[in-house]
């Protein structure tokens, strides 16, 4: 059997953007989480800097997640959220299970 793919991003909105960015997080969060692949996906917001945010994705596998990656949806998130974040991308930070 095939390990899960674990991961989270991070990434931190402009100035003035944070709502924004919520939003569509909560909005991509929807239709990730109807993939077939995937077992979780939370946003979050940090407690003491709401401009800065937390993903956690856990995927069936790579196959999934490759998936999730060609999925219609990834585009068009990526590229708005580009433009209402501070780094050049999601920082990701890829775990294995212990």
């Amino acid at each position: 059997m095939s390990e899960p793919t674990i991961l989270h991003a991070t990434f931190t909105a402009r100035p003035g953007t944070s709502d924004r960015v919520a939003a569509l997080l909560r909005d991509f969060a929807t239709e990730v989480q109807s993939e077939d692949g995937n077992i979780v996906f939370d946003a979050s917001r940090l407690a003491d800097d709401p401009d800065r945010f937390f993903v956690y994705e856990v995927y069936r596998d790579d196959e999934a997640f490759q998936a999730h990656l060609s999925s219609p949806a990834g585009a068009p998130f990526n590229a708005e959220l580009q433009e209402l974040i501070v780094e050049p991308a999601s920082q990701l930070t890829f775990l294995q299970r212990i």
